[in-house]
């Protein structure tokens, strides 16, 4: 199968996948998705949400009020994520970067999404799979995020990919062109395979077992 046919069998199989957006009860803002991908970094959600309840109460996810913490105030907020000397410095680098666009994001969407991934990349704290995390689900540039379940279902499939993200990533965009909500569906929809498909053992057990994956 394609990779194209692969989104569309999972799609088939799995369902709409409920995928973070804003005004969802996973998060009711932009902002709010923008923080949690910086403070998942490294550890699980349960370990982020008291996090985020402490960054509302005292900023509700407004980027000027963000921008009046320090490095000392925003560490006690964000101390349940861990690696909080590198995630709040990243957090008071994007509120800065915010402020640059007046915290418009409709501003921000309208730029080209490779100068916005460059900014993005510039903030020390933020990588690949977080850049790609915001832009996609608060910035709307649709693209394929390359993340552990991803390299691992693409394994599963016999496909023989480059170690290195971007090298992966340009070789499944050089494979088809999605629409945003696609592209977000398809990262739901192989992280919700992930989660449940942790094993060879469970491979062999789920609806793709026994395909390929042609990747040119």
């Amino acid at each position: 199968m394609t990779i194209e046919e692969l989104y569309r069998e999972m799609a088939k199989q799995m369902g709409p996948q409920p995928w973070l957006k804003p005004g969802t009860p996973w998060a009711e803002t932009p902002i709010e998705i923008m923080l949690g991908a910086i403070l998942v970094q490294n550890t699980n959600w349960r370990n982020v949400e008291p996090s985020l309840i402490n960054l509302k109460r005292e900023t509700g996810f407004v980027p000027t009020e963000l921008r009046e913490l320090t490095p000392a105030t925003i560490t006690p907020l964000i101390k349940t994520s861990g690696f909080y000397n590198r995630k709040g410095p990243a957090i008071l680098a994007l509120a800065d970067w915010l402020g640059q666009a007046d915290d418009n994001l409709d501003v921000l969407k309208r730029r080209d999404g490779a100068s916005l991934r460059q900014d993005l990349m510039s903030i020390t704290g933020i990588g690949n799979e977080t850049a790609d995390y915001i832009l996609m689900y608060t910035l709307d540039h649709g693209t394929f995020m390359v993340d552990t379940y991803a390299r691992r279902l693409f394994t599963w499939l016999g496909a023989t990919m480059p170690k290195t993200y971007l090298a992966f990533q340009k070789k499944v965009l050089s494979q088809f062109q999605l629409e945003l909500a696609d592209y977000q569906e398809f990262h739901a929809l192989i992280d919700e395979f992930g989660k449940k498909i942790k094993n060879d053992a469970d491979f062999e057990k789920s609806f793709l077992a026994g395909q390929k994956l042609v990747v040119d």
